[in-house]
């Protein structure tokens, strides 16, 4: 059924990251289709430098832009709102703010939350960081605890306040421990002379037998090596089993006392009510075959995080949860509607491993090519960290941003960006009360 207003067939998108963003991108100048694209955010924001704006080194600005000034003069509307409900026989989408919407194709591209394995204890308790939102509740929360810290006179006290726990060991755990490692060694001992550097205990806890897993193994010993220079005690085959009373409870019965538990641990695809339990894989990860549908539809489709493929003989458990093959199936769903559009055949989706990097700190970039057979690190390694992300940011605003905020903390060795902003207010009856809400307002 064809959408009436717009006589055109209607697909509605839910989620706007790199998969969602991508699909559109190449989507909005077909003519025979009108996009809707549904988030509950109203903004794109470039996930792989969410953990510097939860550090304080990048505005939320430099890697966030407004769907709306993104589609301006598009074929595209947007719809800011969650998914409440999917009728499949219907053709149905229910949101949150109880709209609904119809479609001729629908499109999942809503990527991951953070996975806690069923462990409540550090659900209730621990940081996440999975967008801008959670990036800005840890920069504060760890901007509040160095100023607790600062006039704490209890020694035991002052010590949980000053001990990082970080759970995970793959990208984003490495890299916050990174970054917070230059925090550590640049600028706390400048700002807080309370505070002795040698008080300040950084972990970094990973069940795996390495860090970074999914790269080299010289990339795993490298990076454990500049972890352990910069002062980061790194515990591998170990998980975090319960987090409770300032206590982060280890599988080898060991414990460490804490205020702060950053939870980087894993992922789970988002689900959504309306969609057969049949049609998902391990993960939740919505199964699709070699051209996007999802299993068991004809007109649903799944791109990026929240779908897997194994169509592919170098990947039978799916590709992996990362940016690149988002971007990629977002750009190879977009490129079968438009060959539907002309009357041509869809072509299956093949994934091209470019390779995966991680920076730690301000120094050290470790990057793996090609199905890791070329590796570099060094001066290269963080140039090419930086070019890559720098030229996948959304537009010429945040590459602007990003490029200055990055020179001067790189001249420097600072950011002034460690500020507590709250969206609310305490209390009147109450001046000394703090307030609940830490979000800063983006």
């Amino acid at each position: 059924m064809k959408n009436l207003t717009l006589n055109k067939e209607h697909i509605v998108v839910i989620g706007g990251g790199f998969a969602g963003l991508n699909f559109i991108q190449h989507m909005s100048a077909t003519e025979r289709y009108h996009i809707t694209l549904v988030d509950k955010n109203n903004y794109n924001y470039f996930t792989p430098l969410v953990y510097q704006v939860a550090t304080g080194f990048l505005e939320p600005s430099s890697i966030s832009y407004p769907f709306r000034k993104l589609f301006q003069g598009r074929n595209v509307s947007f719809h800011m709102a969650a998914v409440t409900r999917v009728e499949t026989d219907a053709n149905l989408v229910h949101l949150s703010d109880g709209t609904c919407l119809h479609y001729d194709f629908l499109v999942f591209a809503a990527g991951t939350q953070a996975n806690f394995f069923g462990n409540e204890s550090v659900r209730r308790n621990a940081l996440v960081l999975k967008g801008v939102d959670d990036a800005l509740v840890m920069r504060n929360s760890l901007i509040r605890i160095f100023e607790k810290a600062s006039v704490e006179a209890d020694p035991l006290e002052k010590q949980k306040l000053l001990t990082i726990v970080i759970a995970g060991g793959g990208p984003t755990g490495v890299e916050i421990a990174g970054m917070l490692a230059e925090l550590k060694k640049h600028i706390l001992h400048k700002e807080y002379p309370e505070i002795s550097v040698d008080q300040i205990r950084l972990y970094i806890i990973d069940g795996a037998p390495s860090l970074l897993a999914p790269m080299s193994e010289r990339t795993h010993d490298e990076a454990k090596q500049i972890l352990a220079s910069l002062g980061i005690k790194v515990l591998l085959n170990t998980m975090v089993t319960r987090y409770e009373n300032d206590e982060v409870t280890l599988s080898n019965g060991e414990a460490i006392i804490t205020k702060t538990l950053i939870w980087a641990a894993g992922v789970t695809a988002t689900t959504f009510h309306g969609i057969k339990k049949s049609s998902l894989e391990k993960g939740n990860r919505m199964i699709t075959d070699a051209y996007h549908r999802v299993k068991e539809y004809h007109n649903v489709f799944a791109i990026g995080d929240i779908s897997i493929q194994m169509h592919e003989t170098d990947y039978p458990h799916g590709h992996p949860q990362l940016a690149p093959p988002a971007v990629q199936q977002g750009k190879s769903l977009a490129k079968n509607f438009v060959r539907l559009a002309k009357g041509k055949a869809p072509v299956s989706f093949k994934y091209f491993d470019r390779g995966e990097m991680a920076i730690i700190g301000r120094e050290h970039a470790l990057v793996d090519l090609f199905k890791h057979k070329i590796h570099f690190g060094g001066i290269l390694g963080l140039l090419s960290w930086l070019f890559i992300h720098v030229i996948s940011l959304v537009n010429y605003n945040n590459i602007i941003k990003t490029l200055y905020t990055w020179a001067v903390a790189y001249i420097t060795h600072d950011q002034p960006l460690r500020m507590i902003f709250r969206t609310s207010l305490p209390k009147p009856t109450d001046p000394h009360a703090e307030s609940v809400d830490v979000d800063e307002a983006a």
